[in-house]
């Protein structure tokens, strides 16, 4: 019962926008507890290492949509997205190119949009869906 109510595409759409409000929020939680004299640019462990738990969570929302979508263009499309949004989280880890923020909030809105659209378009609703 639970199951047809939390859909992989829902725990998707929630992993896209718990990521991109941890993104938005990270400047302004740094900046509210810069001190007066210096501003530290360090980001702490735990705070960081969230990035790569979005990353795993939404690889296995998206592992299960691709399963039980019917549609071969959203397939495509999910694992599309959700390998740029990767190459960018892992690229801000480790700073190996400057690629502006606006390239990840648009992979991971890309993501949401595909998860809410796969749900409500593309999904089986059976166990004897057709999938091509």
């Amino acid at each position: 019962m639970i199951s047809k109510i939390i859909s992989s595409d829902h725990i998707g759409v929630c992993t896209s926008v718990a990521c991109m409000l941890h993104c938005f929020t990270t400047p302004l939680l740094f900046l509210s507890q810069a001190e007066a004299s210096t501003i530290s640019h360090e980001i702490p462990f735990f705070w960081e290492s969230i990035n790569y738990l979005f990353l795993i969570i939404s690889l296995a929302a998206i592992f299960r949509s691709v399963q039980n979508s019917n549609n071969l263009y959203v397939k495509i499309f999910l694992i599309t997205a959700w390998v740029f949004l990767s190459f960018f989280i892992i690229n801000e880890g480790f700073e190996a190119y400057h690629i502006p923020e606006f390239f990840t909030y648009s992979a991971a809105i890309t993501l949401s949009a595909l998860h809410i659209y796969n749900l409500k378009y593309c999904t089986c609703k059976d166990d004897e869906c057709c999938v091509e």
